[in-house]
């Protein structure tokens, strides 16, 4: 039970309070944004501080990550590190 819920009764108890049905995804938009643009319509904003990998090179990258792990479990066993 939560007081969000519920509310004191008067006599020491709690009696359940009605859930409101409110469009809850009117309280995440500021009014300021895109009110005063044409249609209402937010702009598309760029992240400057983000430069997406190429494909090519994160599956080079993860595959070599994999060769070197792999080559580094078979030195330490053949060497008798970990076995």
């Amino acid at each position: 039970m939560t007081l969000k819920l519920h509310r004191p009764d008067g006599e020491g108890g709690l009696e359940p309070r009605p859930i409101p049905d409110e469009d809850w995804r009117g309280q995440l938009r500021s009014p300021r944004w895109g009110s005063g643009l044409q249609g209402r319509r937010l702009p598309a904003l760029r992240n400057p501080e983000m430069n997406p990998t190429s494909v090519v090179r994160s599956v080079l990258f993860w595959l070599g990550l994999g060769v070197l792990t792999f080559i580094l479990i078979v030195l330490g066993y053949g060497t008798g590190f970990w076995g």
